[in-house]
């Protein structure tokens, strides 16, 4: 991709990467295959499912760089939970037997994992103060957890966005696999026959139905939480965004509030519209008002979409500005080498130096130079997007 016009692409660009995020969410998938989320991906999103004040401690407890217990990853956590709900239900559909009864023990053994989890999360004495004194203190500086509080923490964990569990993906792969098969046999009993060309047409029909491997997400809100917390966890890793190139953005924008805010906002809405759904499940005649108010939301959905899609735009502006900070590097090196190797000639007793490779080097670095201050113009804009939505 070429690097960002801060003039005339500016707005294309932005259009473009709108209307990708917002074709992520609406069919609840990304392309290709995903790490999870980092525990500290996880812990800013699980802060939007909790209440200001535990929210505010959780914000003084990463500024001060008091960290949480880690239990191995909050997506796989997510799964579990998952797993553990759809075999309790399976239970509940099953009639007494041999069969109920292996579901019960797989439900059983699911919730011990799980509560060994939440003790491991909730009742770290590495992590969280015990004694008077330092809960005191703690409480002093706003850094104190009590119990409850890590509780809820734990059960927002609980729901951290990770893509569809591995037996769904193990289902869509056979889909694949019987429409491939099947457009193979289509062909090959088809040739040699008068129906050649219209068996050919029906196997590019079945590949063509044939899905591309993505992960998948359980609706359009964990598929804009996983985006946003992964865009995060890119950005929080970007060597270039760490670097003095772009000292005054990291300045500007505050990357972890950006990514709970968002979840805050996410979760709400959500919750919303799940009340609008009962409400007009219980009263049908107020199918109406129910229709105007989900229309009046529609803005607060857009606005997520764009916010997001801004975490993408600096994410991929970054991604250019790391390989040009490579090729500076790559150029600077060049240039010291040349000037040892001119200098270790010029002790030798030789005045023929050759300058003309060095003069070149340098014209580059310029030109790389420019490329970032184009960069950091971009990047501006965006961020200035961004933060431009006025008081939360």
């Amino acid at each position: 991709m070429p690097a960002p016009d801060p003039s005339d692409d500016a707005t294309l660009r932005r259009e473009r990467i709108n209307e990708q995020v917002r074709c992520w969410c609406e069919r609840a998938r990304l392309g290709g295959r995903h790490s999870p989320l980092s525990d500290a991906a996880s812990v800013l999103i699980a802060a939007g499912r909790v209440d200001e004040s535990t929210r505010q401690i959780l914000a003084a407890r990463r500024r001060a760089g008091r960290a949480l217990p880690s239990i191995g990853g909050f997506g796989d956590l997510r799964l579990l939970v998952d797993e553990h709900r759809h075999i309790v239900r399976k239970v509940a559909s099953l009639r007494s037997g041999p069969v109920q009864l292996a579901y019960r023990y797989r439900a059983a053994d699911l919730r011990k994992r799980l509560d060994g989890l939440k003790s491991a999360m909730t009742m770290s004495g590495m992590h969280y103060a015990s004694g008077v004194r330092a809960i005191r203190r703690e409480r002093r500086d706003g850094l104190h957890l009590d119990p409850g509080q890590r509780d809820a923490l734990f059960a927002a964990l609980t729901r951290t966005p990770a893509p569809m569990p591995v037996h769904r993906r193990q289902l869509h792969d056979l889909r694949n696999a019987v429409l491939e098969g099947t457009a193979s046999r289509v062909v090959r009993v088809s040739d040699n026959t008068r129906v050649r060309e219209v068996g050919r047409r029906a196997a590019e029909v079945l590949e063509r139905a044939v899905e591309s491997d993505d992960d998948r997400f359980v609706d359009q809100y964990d598929t804009l939480l996983f985006l946003a917390g992964t865009l995060y966890d890119g950005i929080e890793g970007s060597a270039a965004w760490h670097s003095e190139h772009f000292a005054v953005q990291r300045a500007q924008l505050d990357l972890a509030d950006e990514l709970t805010q968002i979840a805050v906002d996410t979760v709400a809405l959500r919750g919303i519209y799940g009340e609008l759904d009962d409400a007009l499940v219980s009263t049908p005649e107020a199918r109406e008002h129910v229709a105007s108010r989900r229309d009046s939301l529609v803005p607060v959905w857009d606005q997520l979409v764009e916010r997001v899609a801004a975490l993408a735009r600096i994410g991929d502006l970054l991604s250019h500005a790391e390989t040009q900070l490579r090729a500076v590097a790559s150029m600077r090196w060049a240039t010291s080498l040349d000037t040892r190797i001119d200098e270790l000639i010029a002790r030798s007793g030789s005045r023929e130096l050759s300058v003309e490779n060095t003069h070149q080097v340098g014209d580059q670095l310029g030109e790389v130079e420019g490329l970032l201050r184009t960069f950091r113009h971009t990047l501006g804009g965006d961020i200035a997007a961004l933060t431009a939505r006025g008081p939360r």
